[in-house]
């Protein structure tokens, strides 16, 4: 689980299982999504993160008391987890305002521009150095995006503002999380986010809440775990390597969205959608193979005369 020490940059070997958390915890949101778009016209955006944030909780304690107990949830950067808090509200609310709206795939392809902005923004907030291929093909995958949402024609929808304003609040967060972790805990950011959450559902129910169905209660409780799995492999994912390496690979969670979007709502990418997710795929892809070429060349011995 979670481990104390000040985290460095990651090697070549060490670099794949950053990745690999990356992965997995966009599979759990992507699939969490997919629930609460779902009940999306049944419930106000604030009760439906409200309702499944008490289905994460109890994960926060499972995994504190199998890795120490409560002073796993201690707080060191309240000034960190404060910005950070208010990051997690704004991408939270715009992003799920957004799905209401759009089909699971096109809402997860507006928040790509979170990892663009991340790498972007990393050498600035975090001090990492982000070479200039990397940055071509952070410029790639940026066309990419503007491909599947084509701002100016008739396919454009008005609700992908939310995702993509969620998006940016969203990358500030993660670089947040990606500064603080190296003296708060997993589950302290975990146990955190879900306050934040709670408490702004709370707050929203002088804009309405409906009345609770019984039928929604396992919907809401798997939301809630893929919630808790999700948020602690993305900070793990964080912690273990630098943001403008794992933060590309959020861009997997397309491929998650279009399979469930099928299966799910019978919704299907078009050829654009199709044409831009390959590209940002690739994309990211190249910022890996790159950093992992560097590693390899920066650990390498020069060969001797």
């Amino acid at each position: 689980m979670a481990r104390s020490v000040t985290p460095v940059a990651a090697s070549a070997e060490q670099a794949m299982p950053a990745i690999l958390c990356m992965i997995g915890a966009v599979a759990c949101l992507t699939a969490s999504d997919a629930l609460i778009k779902s009940m999306s016209s049944t419930y106000p955006v604030g009760q439906l993160l409200f309702i499944r944030s008490i289905f994460v909780w109890p994960w926060v304690f499972f995994f504190a008391f199998r890795n120490g107990g409560l002073q796993t949830l201690r707080l060191n950067s309240f000034r960190g987890h404060g910005m950070r808090g208010f990051l997690v509200i704004a991408s939270t609310f715009l992003f799920v305002t957004g799905l209401q709206y759009l089909p699971l795939a096109t809402a997860i392809s507006a928040i790509f521009m979170g990892p663009l902005f991340i790498t972007a923004m990393a050498p600035f907030v975090l001090s990492e150095r982000v070479g200039w291929r990397r940055w071509l093909a952070v410029t790639v995958g940026f066309l990419g995006v503007l491909l599947m949402v084509r701002p100016g024609t008739d396919a454009f929808q008005w609700a992908i503002l939310f995702s993509i304003a969620g998006a940016m609040c969203g990358g500030l967060r993660d670089l947040i999380t990606r500064r603080i972790s190296q003296a708060e805990s997993t589950l302290a950011m975990l146990a955190i986010t879900t306050i934040v959450i709670m408490a702004a559902g709370v707050a929203s129910i002088p804009f309405g809440w409906s009345e609770f169905r019984e039928e929604d209660l396992t919907k809401f409780a798997i939301s809630g775990s893929l919630v808790a799995g999700g948020h602690y492999l993305m900070i793990d994912a964080f912690r273990r390597g630098e943001a403008g390496l794992v933060a590309p690979f959020k861009y997997t969670s397309l491929l998650w969205a279009i399979a469930i979007g099928y299966l799910a709502f019978g919704e299907l990418p078009d050829e654009y959608t199709l044409a831009g997710a390959t590209i940002i795929i690739a994309a990211g892809l190249y910022v890996f193979y790159r950093e992992t070429q560097l590693r390899k060349a920066a650990i390498t011995p020069p060969p001797t005369s």
